[in-house]
């Protein structure tokens, strides 16, 4: 399901197996097994960066379509629907109140609430020989969950932007997510995002910040989509004086 190397103080952790990365129940354990892993052995030491990827020509589909049609009536479509709302949601607040700094490094096509997923990282690298970012919602005639809006108003800045991606399910490939404000850069081939993933990691790892202190100015930053994935802010310290 996925997979994690340290590689100095950066932690790669990969999306293995079905390539699409369908985001089901057992994906979602996976990653967040995963993530405790890395914030357990993070918290042992300052600077260091987390670089998620994965295998394949996706980077996430979104949630599992073809899991939640096989249920074996309309009333457990739904239930199965709802259930993935619901466990998707600790997820992204995991990312949104994790201790280091986090870089979303995209082989491929995120799609629905797999460009959510995407979002959810401080950064966002693509290709710009293939993947697009897409939300299929409309297309599919479904509506979103308030916190997949509270997180797309939190990290695309710009209102008109935001209509094409959701109001005209525009599929923005890399250069013209950076263009939009989507993601931070694009390059070419796999290697070329993952070189640019780690460039840009280990640079963040130099500056040896404080995990406690970068989680709560994250959440700080986005107060909408932190509220409504509970994440409630600390009392605030100064650890360096």
């Amino acid at each position: 399901m996925c997979s994690v190397e340290k590689r100095g103080k950066l932690f790669i952790l990969t999306l293995t197996g079905n390539h699409q990365h369908w985001l089901n129940p057992s994906l979602i354990n996976s990653i967040l097994k995963a993530l405790s892993l890395v914030k357990a052995e993070a918290g042992a030491s300052l600077g260091s960066v987390l670089i998620t990827t994965s295998q394949g020509k996706f980077f996430s589909n979104g949630l599992d379509l073809p899991w939640i049609l096989s249920a074996s009536s309309l009333s457990a479509a739904r239930n199965r629907l709802n259930h993935m709302i619901q466990i998707f949601k600790p997820l992204l607040a995991q990312l949104l109140c994790f201790p280091i700094p986090t870089v979303a490094a995209l082989p491929g096509h995120a799609a629905a609430a797999g460009l959510l997923l995407a979002l959810s990282h401080d950064y966002l690298i693509m290709r710009t020989d293939r993947g697009v970012l897409y939300m299929s919602e409309l297309d599919l005639g479904a509506t979103l969950p308030d916190y997949f809006m509270a997180l797309a108003k939190s990290k695309i800045g710009s209102s008109s932007v935001r209509r094409d991606v959701f109001l005209r399910g525009m599929k923005v490939r890399g250069e013209a997510a950076v263009r939009m404000g989507i993601a931070d850069s694009a390059h070419h081939g796999e290697d070329g995002v993952m070189e640019a993933a780690v460039r840009l990691g280990e640079e963040l790892a130099e500056r040896n910040w404080d995990g406690d202190a970068y989680a709560e100015i994250r959440k700080s930053l986005y107060p909408e989509i932190s509220g409504l994935l509970g994440l409630t802010p600390k009392v605030m310290i100064i650890s360096k004086l």
